[in-house]
């Protein structure tokens, strides 16, 4: 079973949740860009005839492969701690924790000054109710 967190131990790992949040929404950001770029040296590639593009290319797909698994060391970070990235594009996370006798998540975004917000298990962000 997962880990189960109370209000106080949820809010207690914000600062570590932060800057993993962070990193992983900054290497998302270079990530698209790098992927951005190889698509169009492909594309530059295939209307000259492949001449001159290849180590260009190599390297981007180097960078690429670099910041995925970077951004994999970061998630993996995130999961151990026992939260749930809901949403790396805007650090949405959850925290499941015990509300009433049932499992439902604490949830929190980047930004947030504090978790203040929960919903059931099944209604996502859209059901998120004030604590």
């Amino acid at each position: 079973m997962a880990r189960q967190f109370t209000l106080d131990e949820a809010t207690a790992l914000l600062p570590t949740i932060r800057p993993l949040l962070e990193e992983i929404i900054n290497l998302r950001a270079r990530l698209e860009r790098t992927e951005h770029d190889l698509v169009s040296l492909h594309w530059k590639a295939r209307s000259n005839g492949h001449a001159n593009q290849q180590g260009s290319f190599g390297e981007g797909q180097s960078t690429r492969t670099a910041l995925m698994a970077e951004i994999n060391v970061q998630l993996t970070k995130l999961h151990e701690l026992g939260v749930e990235l809901k949403d790396p594009a805007t650090g949405l996370i959850d925290f499941p924790s015990l509300r009433e006798g049932r499992v439902v998540y604490l949830c929190w975004r980047l930004g947030e000054p504090a978790i203040e917000y929960w919903h059931e298990l099944d209604t996502g962000f859209g059901g998120r109710r004030p604590l």
